[in-house]
């Protein structure tokens, strides 16, 4: 996989990794997304809406029910910025995605 990666969350409003960093989780306007850090495909979707409660959110798909710390934007931080537990990777995320290098 060539880097930057973009991957295209229209609306972000938080992300995290699970426990393991084997799944990175997003959040949206549009509802919830889990992706393979791996590979930056996505495995799983549910578009009910799921908002962080003191920073957190319910894992889907793989994670499915785990508890998963995210970082969020708002009103006061429009720009994420995350580090994959592994170190490897930095993560970018903005209204329109995230971008991974």
């Amino acid at each position: 996989m060539s880097y930057p990666t973009h991957l295209f969350v229209g609306g972000l409003v938080a992300m995290g990794f699970d426990a393991t960093g084997k799944y990175l989780l997003t959040v949206s306007h549009s509802g919830r997304g889990v992706f393979s850090s791996a590979t930056w495909e996505r495995v799983a979707r549910d578009p009910a809406l799921a908002y962080p409660t003191d920073g957190k959110v319910l894992g889907i798909g793989p994670i499915e029910g785990q508890v998963v710390g995210v970082m969020e934007r708002d009103e006061s931080r429009d720009r994420i910025e995350l580090q994959s537990p592994d170190g490897k990777h930095h993560l970018i995320g903005e209204s329109d995605g995230i971008t991974i290098t």
